[in-house]
């Protein structure tokens, strides 16, 4: 059979044995990593948003825990003390061009970065970006209500509180970017001055 486990925001495919079917999938994993550095064996503790999309496909969702969770990850959201949530969008888009952060060689002294670009495309002149989550280009074009930013911050703080077991990091909520960081890259997207939102040069190629 095929498991999927759930940590930081990553899904990784891990293959049983039928005969394993009986062992605690847990401690099976646990045993076979150790600490290094600051990835430590903390990672692999579940929390219920984790555990509950860790489950077998087969397995009938329940509906009311699901909505229960959906509801307490949008509660703990925190905006922004001052109430401004835009920062600087040339510093939102180094923090989403960069990759680093988190992993075991990694310096947790230097801030990480948010790896956008590994699941969405953005600025329009960026030719290396993935497509595991919609394109942003033009993300700017849908305004600057109150609503469009609390949306938006919401998404990059916890996306679970709107899409329960999104594969995107939970970037405010497991401290993995600053609320300083958060509000440059929330520029990045809406800021009309912003790479993000500047016209394409001429239409698309396919090939």
């Amino acid at each position: 059979m095929r498991a999927t486990l759930r940590r930081m925001g990553l899904v990784v495919w891990i293959v049983v044995a039928p005969v394993a079917m009986s062992e605690d999938l847990a401690s099976l994993i646990e045993a076979s990593f150790s600490d290094k550095g600051q990835a430590t064996l903390q990672r692999l503790e579940q929390d219920p948003v984790q555990q509950h999309c860790s489950q077998p496909r087969d397995q009938t969702a329940n509906d009311e825990v699901a909505m229960t969770l959906r509801q307490q990850r949008l509660d703990a959201v925190v905006f922004p003390e001052d109430g401004d949530f835009l920062g600087d969008w040339q510093r939102g888009a180094a923090v989403a061009a960069s990759g680093r952060g988190l992993q075991s060689s990694d310096d947790p002294s230097i801030a990480n970065g948010g790896n956008c670009y590994a699941c969405h495309q953005l600025a329009p002149t960026e030719v290396a970006y993935g497509t595991l989550g919609p394109s942003l280009t033009q993300y700017g074009m849908r305004g600057q209500s109150d609503v469009m930013l609390r949306y938006t911050w919401t998404k990059l703080w916890d996306t679970h509180a709107f899409n329960l077991c999104s594969h995107m990091p939970r970037f405010g909520a497991q401290k993995i970017l600053t609320e300083q960081q958060l509000k440059d890259v929330m520029a990045f997207l809406l800021d009309p001055n912003s790479s993000v939102n500047q016209p394409t040069e001429g239409p698309s190629s396919s090939y």
